[in-house]
């Protein structure tokens, strides 16, 4: 494979020499990719003419790349080919035999309709990890269109989450779109690392069904485990056949609850969690120090029974200070705790931009946004968050400087429609 030059900075990164064909669209396929060239590969995102449909999604800014697409395509480079059209196909087929991983989202057989099938793909390059994130598995909901809150519908989330007197609801996290790159990005490196000693690329598929399944685990276990009685962790009073949605209790060994705080604004809560070593201090926090060697409260079973009355005793106490005064004070006992914080409260987090998980990055059209940094912190592969690209932007350095067609091809190309 020709070597490929870093795009940013000269330290050496953990998947320099790797090219990804970045065929996806949206956000399940791009977060994955994002996060591989964050990882130092060469992302080459291929876009049909027209673009991502996410660059023209949820505008905050007039002909200007949506912060959508901003966010998900950092550290990438983009070119434009129609792979609808025969001159595109051969183009597709070179680049595919130049690449180490080719990823896509496409709906179900899409892919194959275009003409690449995995065997033909294979022919092409026996080497390649051709990774494929779909909404489902193979079964009847193979063909159903996915999307984030479909795939944590039918994953186990929203059946789970909310209050067991309110509908279901959807999470904030993104855990069926990206929650499902991140356990591609798991595949894809993984069947690089096989290829080391078989020499042959392989087929990664993930499902978005399947990663929100994989994240709801613990509710698995607890299905199981109410086949056996109450799950007494859960406040609860009352239990089915299945396991029922509550609240904000953590469901596992150790309670916790979000309390209210002052002044009692929509984020003005702090999630505690009581530890047997912690109780004792909590007491005396909320000035009820009796309550320590009370039989009635002492111990962890004589507590669960009654989880809302001790969460609503801790309240009382909480809601006459601010979050930041009752994580304070709770910290000092070394009781695990943390506050809500809001979205702009974590886009102004000091710690978080010195962690450089908030990131400021200069973009050449919009001037500069902010945007979520690399969660995967190597200590020999440092990030450098680059803008996403413009539409196109390398096709001249990707079309004449790597596959060597020529100035006036490259003009009859864009012309006639192939990019």
């Amino acid at each position: 494979m020709t070597p490929i030059t870093p795009i940013t900075g000269t330290s050496t990164k953990a998947l320099e020499g790797v090219r990804v064909l970045d065929m996806t669209h949206v956000q399940s396929g791009p977060s994955a990719t994002q996060l591989l060239a964050w990882l130092g590969a060469d992302v080459v995102k291929l876009e049909a003419p027209t673009g991502d449909i996410t660059r023209k999604q949820l505008r905050d800014l007039p002909d200007v790349d949506s912060l959508y697409f901003t966010m998900l395509n950092c550290n990438k480079r983009s070119i434009t080919l129609n792979t609808k059209t025969e001159r595109g196909k051969e183009i597709l087929t070179e680049l595919i035999r130049r690449s180490d991983v080719m990823v896509e989202n496409f709906g179900p057989g899409a892919v194959d309709r275009m003409g690449f099938t995995w065997d033909r793909i294979q022919e092409i390059n026996p080497r390649i990890v051709y990774a494929s994130i779909k909404g489902f598995g193979d079964g009847p909901y193979t063909n159903f269109k996915a999307y984030e809150v479909v795939a944590q519908a039918m994953g186990g989330s929203m059946s789970t989450t909310g209050f067991e007197d309110g509908p279901p609801l959807a999470t904030g996290a993104q855990i069926g779109d990206s929650g499902t790159g991140v356990h591609a990005v798991a595949g894809i490196l993984a069947a690089l690392y096989q290829r080391e000693n078989t020499g042959r690329g392989q087929r990664v598929n993930v499902a978005m069904q399947h990663a929100v399944l994989n994240l709801c685990r613990v509710k698995l276990r607890d299905q199981q485990r109410l086949t056996h009685g109450p799950l007494a962790e859960y406040p609860n009073d009352d239990f089915g056949v299945e396991v029922p949605r509550s609240g904000n209790a953590s469901g596992g060994g150790q309670p916790g609850w979000a309390v209210k705080c002052a002044p009692g604004g929509p984020n003005d809560y702090v999630y505690v969690i009581v530890q047997p070593v912690g109780w004792k201090p909590i007491t005396e926090l909320i000035g009820r120090p009796e309550l320590a060697d009370d039989p009635d409260w002492a111990t962890p079973e004589a507590r669960l029974p009654q989880l809302t009355k001790m969460f609503q005793l801790i309240e009382e106490w909480s809601a006459t200070l601010p979050k930041w005064e009752v994580l304070e004070k709770l910290n000092a006992h070394n009781i695990p705790c943390g506050p809500i914080l809001s979205t702009k409260e974590i886009i102004e987090d000091e710690s978080l931009v010195a962690n450089e998980m908030v990131v400021s990055v200069p973009h050449p059209e919009r001037g500069e946004f902010v945007t979520v940094g690399s969660p995967l912190k190597l200590s020999d592969s440092p990030v450098d968050v680059t803008s996403s690209p413009l539409l196109g932007e390398h096709n001249e350095e990707v079309y004449i400087g790597e596959l060597g067609l020529g100035d006036e091809e490259l003009r009859l190309l864009k012309s006639n429609g192939v990019i």
